[in-house]
């Protein structure tokens, strides 16, 4: 069988047709009453992912990048503060504490689950005792669709005083050990940007914290500072809300969220257990369930992966690359300070990785197809890929 149509490496359109009707509804229903900012349902919303987080406080925001910046703010996170950020992820990580005015200090990975190490945390914290630095924070991010090492985390910040602040921006849904992400440290961040596996419309994200009066600054953050009243405003703020549209999407979609990601799981491990022979696979930890944001495999170091990609291309099968250069090599971070022995797994990682397509309505046959093609290319090492 050869595919004569592009795979979407993400269908956002099949997911669209199932919902089509609930979410039209959702739509005018917000178009009736007019409440475009924070109307009905973004309270409702907050509600319903308070529910199924099993998080006291949910505070709906812009965007997962704000999200983390909001936290940063309420905690007065600022010059002279450090904040430990694994340099393998995306950037928004770190961009936050440079736009509080803090210094973000990298640290490693672990080579299979792609998350932070706890070990480099340890050696991030030293490092920003010897820079003259107060360590403030610790921002875990939870890759690709599964935990990190939150018990192992957890440990050290509360070891050296530093509060968690989660990065789960493409993992709202995963489990740590029986427990949703939501609950682990201080706060935990999510992003509701279209590709995540529980996404809307346009940008969108929320936070989650069993604190009451930190939920409290950030409800006040999030609209410019506000106290009492519209011209009470109390401390510096954002335009950080979410919109109504979008929490009325949000809210069909998190009606069919189990079982987009119960499919999820399925693709996974088909993949998983065709792929695991030719290629490094990704690793869950015991006790965790990914929901994963991306299906992201090793090849092997003889492989060449410009040339795989091209070569999956020619069959009309996308990929990516999440990420081709780590933070604390791209132009705007390079500046900022990593471990003196370097970040040699995410460089490693950077060179290895590609991300092949995933989403719930991934059929099998489509299935069966990626997994063929991708296994006779690795074992031809691409001179005589199927046709």
């Amino acid at each position: 069988m050869r595919v004569t149509k592009e795979i979407p490496f993400i269908d956002i359109a099949e997911q669209r047709t199932r919902l089509k009707d609930s979410i039209d509804q959702s739509i005018k229903r917000v178009l009736d009453h007019g409440q475009f900012i924070n109307g009905p349902e973004v309270a409702q919303l907050e509600v319903e992912l308070g529910f199924f987080s099993d998080s006291k406080h949910v505070v709906s925001c812009a965007s997962g990048t704000d999200a983390l910046l909001m936290v940063l703010m309420a905690k007065g996170v600022g010059a002279g503060d450090a904040v430990i950020c694994p340099s393998f992820t995306f950037c928004a990580t770190a961009e936050v504490v440079v736009l509080v005015g803090a210094t973000p200090i990298f640290v490693d990975v672990n080579e299979e689950t792609f998350n932070i190490d706890p070990v480099s945390l340890k050696q991030g914290i030293a490092l920003a005792k010897q820079l003259g630095l107060q360590a403030k924070a610790v921002i875990p991010v939870d890759l690709f669709g599964q935990a990190a090492d939150h018990h192992g985390i957890e440990e050290v910040a509360a070891a050296e005083g530093l509060f968690v602040l989660d990065d789960a921006a493409q993992s709202f849904g995963a489990s740590c050990d029986g427990r949703r992400l939501g609950t682990f440290g201080l706060a935990t961040t999510t992003s509701f940007f279209p590709a995540k596996p529980l996404g809307c419309y346009g940008d969108g994200g929320a936070i989650f914290t069993n604190d009451a009066e930190l939920a409290s600054l950030l409800r006040s953050i999030r609209v410019h500072g506000q106290g009492a009243g519209k011209y009470d405003n109390v401390r510096i703020g954002l335009t950080a809300r979410l919109d109504t549209i979008q929490a009325a999407i949000l809210l069909e979609k998190l009606k069919i969220f189990d079982d987009e990601v119960e499919a999820r799981q399925s693709v996974a491990r088909r993949y998983t257990d065709a792929l695991r022979d030719v290629v490094s696979v990704p690793h869950v930890v015991s006790g965790n369930r990914s929901v994963w944001a991306q299906y992201t495999i090793r090849l092997p170091q003889e492989l060449d992966r410009k040339n795989f990609m091209e070569g999956l291309k020619t069959f009309n099968i996308p990929t990516m690359i999440y990420y081709e250069r780590p933070m604390h090599q791209q132009t705007a971070y390079r500046g900022y300070p990593k471990l003196e022995s370097g970040l040699p797994v995410s460089e490693a990682l950077s060179k290895r990785v590609v991300s092949l397509p995933m989403h719930p309505y991934l059929d099998r046959a489509t299935q069966d197809y990626i997994i063929e093609v991708i296994r006779r290319y690795v074992l031809q090492q691409g001179d005589n890929a199927p046709a």
